[in-house]
């Protein structure tokens, strides 16, 4: 482990680099007639990644950082599906050719909270205008809470693949201080469903970090997870950002553990899980040995987008839905986060989009490394700027900061060579952040990297 000063130094707010440049810089100058114009000029012969964004919840849980709305009718829902299976229709035409979905990924707030007749209603609608094959992936993000089987059948019936299950932490008085009572046995009678029905591929997502946590609660969860047999596990940090979701000044702050501990706690699950077969996945994912994620890590093919690690190869992602993002060859852009402006777009024959960023060629350089950084936790600057067709004179502004970040241990310096160390996988962030030119004026806006 760091020294707890060097830690400290290091705990500081950095983006997670799922794009770059981060969302912050993202501006009103990319709008709907531009992401219109990039939609038209992606080949028809390009497949696509599809992310799909249900933006409702039926209770908030204190530690979610989400876009959601919490509602107790059902008549939001149903409008907003009808403007989300508008904006599919319109996205579709906008690109003038049919395209093959190598991946679609619903998330949310809560997907599951659609009606089941609604889960197969959305899905006929992607299908309706994109093609699904054999090899295609349709993972769909579970609150196991309160689910029936009728929604467990229709998620079977629609061709969902992946299902990827928020448990967080099992024990009552941590469930109790973020506001998400959920039991062992529920969840585990809904992946029971789910492998009944062929979704056989379960994802779970656990935090650490969150109130009243130590390793051992964070331990004794995990062991009870892998009694549910999971392919794949996301262990995030508990990302306290009350200034920017304010339900997230109900939890305890006295009740939080502080950086050593959060420390403690993810290098324990770690151990705890590459001890009981699971390979270690970038900053925070977890895959078994034969797994395609852990194959992709040893092939050097893992990507990393708005969703985190992934194996999809789609050079496109399309974001459907309020608040949702797309990465388009030639840029970002994301949605209007808010419902009724969302709405109003579409009912204005308008793609709902809010903002989004052109990439420069220097851009896409520190993307590319970044995303190596956060995927393989080494690179060769000289070859990657080489495919850049640039020189590592390039990036010669980051030289100073990553003989520093040498000197403390967190990554080995061989000339251009950069190799992350075991004690600074999970300060990874802020060995990439040396590469992001824009991050001084994004202050505020980030959680902090342990």
């Amino acid at each position: 482990m760091l020294e707890l000063e060097t830690l400290a130094r290091y705990d500081q707010p950095v983006p997670r680099y799922t794009s770059y440049p981060t969302t912050p810089h993202f501006t009103e100058t990319v709008d709907a007639e531009t992401h219109a114009q990039w939609l038209a000029e992606i080949p028809g012969d390009e497949s696509l990644s599809l992310y799909v964004h249900i933006p409702f919840c039926d209770t908030m849980c204190w530690f979610c950082g989400c876009h959601t709305r919490i509602v107790n009718r059902y008549e939001p829902v149903t409008a907003y599906l009808n403007h989300m299976t508008a904006e599919v229709e319109r996205v579709a035409n906008t690109l003038g050719k049919r395209h093959r979905a190598s991946h679609v990924h619903w998330g949310g707030g809560t997907p599951t909270s659609l009606a089941p007749t609604d889960i197969l209603r959305l899905s006929d609608a992607m299908r309706t205008h994109f093609d699904f094959d054999g090899e295609s992936e349709f993972a769909v993000e579970i609150d196991p809470r309160g689910i029936g089987d009728d929604t467990i059948y229709a998620l079977g019936k629609a061709g969902v693949t992946r299902a990827s299950l928020g448990i967080q932490d099992f024990s009552t008085k941590v469930q109790q201080a973020v506001n998400r009572i959920q039991p062992f046995n529920e969840t585990n009678r809904v992946i029971d469903g789910l492998r009944g029905v062929g979704i056989t591929e379960i994802n779970v997502d656990l935090m650490y970090g969150l109130p009243h946590q130590g390793v051992e609660e964070v331990l004794a969860t995990i062991e009870r997870v892998l009694e549910l047999e999971p392919a794949r596990l996301a262990l995030f940090g508990y990302a306290h950002v009350p200034w920017m979701k304010t339900h997230q000044k109900m939890i305890n702050e006295a009740a939080l553990p502080g950086t050593e501990e959060r420390w403690k706690q993810a290098e324990a699950a770690m151990t705890f899980l590459e001890d009981h077969g699971f390979i270690t996945i970038g900053l925070d994912h977890f895959a078994l040995e034969n797994d395609p994620m852990s194959v992709a890590l040893k092939t050097g093919a893992l990507h990393r987008n708005f969703q985190g690690y992934t194996t999809d190869h789609a050079e496109t992602l399309i974001g459907l839905g309020a608040s949702s993002i797309s990465s388009l060859p030639q840029g970002y852009t994301q949605n209007l986060p808010q419902i009724n402006l969302y709405r109003r777009a579409i009912d204005d024959g308008h793609l709902p989009t809010a903002r989004g960023v052109e990439l420069s060629d220097n851009d896409r350089l520190r993307r590319a490394v970044i995303e190596r950084l956060m995927c393989d936790l080494e690179i060769d600057l000289v070859q990657i700027c080489a495919e850049h067709g640039e020189t590592a004179d390039t990036l010669a502004e980051a030289r100073p900061k990553l003989e520093e970040l040498a000197a403390d241990g967190l990554i080995e310096l061989d000339g251009d060579h950069i190799t992350v160390t075991p004690d600074g996988r999970l300060l990874v962030r802020c060995v990439c952040a040396v590469f992001d030119v824009y991050l001084e004026m994004a202050e505020g806006k980030h959680s902090k990297a342990v």
